[in-house]
């Protein structure tokens, strides 16, 4: 889990790690909070797939199976 956290800016880049942070990784499940609706429209129905790929082929499909982004 902290590895995640501290790979965030360089999987998703400068902007969305500004915007965004993981918070906790539970069964698979990353949770990451975003501070605003237009970045949280952005990871989640754009970029959602590639950052999910970029963290699979990082730490393999076991450790992240899926993303779930959240206003906060």
């Amino acid at each position: 889990e902290e590895e995640i956290i501290q790979a965030w800016q360089e999987t998703v880049g400068e902007f969305f790690a500004r915007h965004s942070s993981p918070k906790q990784l539970k069964d698979g499940v990353l949770y990451v909070h975003v501070l605003q609706p237009t970045v949280h429209f952005e990871l989640d129905r754009v970029w959602k797939r590639e950052v999910l790929a970029r963290l699979k082929r990082r730490f393999g499909s076991r450790v992240v199976r899926e993303i779930r982004f959240r206003i906060g």
